[in-house]
């Protein structure tokens, strides 16, 4: 079986699990590609957590579950040094980090000391404990959710974390029909925790490896001259939206365009092709800048939107 063979048969168990999700589940597979994180936003019952649990099981990878408190202490993420009496020394004792793929729920639930924590797992691969550094698994992916319903009792995520996530994606109610097939599903399980019996379909170092082909894959340059300037485009809204110029206080910087770029390529070799195209750019754009562009507080006023800005910028910034 070819390692894209074994993708497609993830993404075909993930998608008997979770109901009516096939976007959420294809974004997944392409973050693990991509070797990026995702932030899942949406009311809770969404199977956000069952999508994430579902997926470490399909790639046989380390999983640990952190659920995100006010009260939650850095080294309750890190791990923390113990002091071993018998020979007089300090102990590093790893603390959930420490796993491959790492599920961060309620994120925004976390105090400014904690994400700091998570900033520096994200964007260095790696943990400072007293002293001391400690490297982080190759494979690591955090997979973050975020109610934005909730309010009390949680803290904005700062700009700096935000930028580390490859995608942030939108998760909305199911249909009517759905929601029946998601009901029944869940009657055939005693305890409704479907994703138990999901089955790997490859090992963490199969991924490795197919992170290695996603490299290989070409981008032409009037394809990733596309994409930087939709990315830039965000910087310069007044020269593309004249009423909607002063409604962005920052748009997405150039990591902004490394990840757009580097997630088409991820989704170019999914889709079995060794090539970008525009439509690789133009399908994932609206999932990697919509947190990367922070808005003015007379944006919510005027009900616009970083999705209705993407969406706007998509039709008149021009495609090869």
């Amino acid at each position: 079986m070819t390692p894209v063979n074994s993708l497609k048969n993830l993404q075909q168990q993930l998608e008997s699990v979770i109901v009516g999700q096939k976007a959420l589940l294809e974004r997944l597979i392409i973050a693990i590609l991509a070797g990026g994180h995702v932030l899942l936003e949406g009311p809770p019952g969404l199977a956000k957590t069952t999508a994430v649990h579902a997926l470490a099981a399909g790639i046989n990878a380390d999983y640990h579950r952190i659920q995100f408190t006010p009260d939650l202490m850095p080294s309750d993420l890190t791990g923390s040094e113990i002091y071993q009496a018998a020979d007089a020394r300090f102990v590093f004792n790893p603390g959930p980090i420490f796993n491959q793929i790492v599920l961060a729920d309620e994120l925004n639930r976390a105090p400014p000391k904690v994400q700091s924590a998570l900033l520096e797992a994200m964007a260095e691969q790696q943990v400072t404990v007293g002293n001391h550094t400690h490297r982080l698994n190759n494979f690591f992916v955090v997979l973050a959710t975020q109610n934005p319903l909730e309010q009390f009792g949680t803290y904005p995520l700062p700009e700096a974390l935000l930028d580390r996530f490859l995608f942030k994606c939108l998760l909305d109610y199911p249909e009517q029909a759905e929601e029946i097939e998601i009901a029944r599903r869940a009657r055939q399980d005693d305890k409704g925790h479907l994703e138990a019996g999901v089955v790997a379909q490859m090992q963490p170092a199969d991924v490795m490896a197919m992170r290695q082909q996603v490299n290989k894959v070409f981008v032409e340059p009037s394809v990733e001259a596309y994409a930087v300037r939709l990315v830039s485009a965000t910087r310069k809204l007044a020269a593309h939206h004249d009423a909607w110029g002063e409604l962005v206080r920052t748009g997405a910087s150039p990591r902004g365009s490394i990840a757009l770029l580097r997630a088409a390529m991820a989704r170019a070799y999914f889709q079995q092709r060794d090539y970008v195209i525009p439509e690789d750019v133009i399908a994932l754009a609206p999932d990697i800048l919509r947190h990367r562009i922070m808005l003015d507080f007379s944006a919510q006023a005027e009900g616009v939107s970083a999705d209705a800005i993407i969406q706007h910028l998509l039709k008149v910034v021009e495609a090869p």
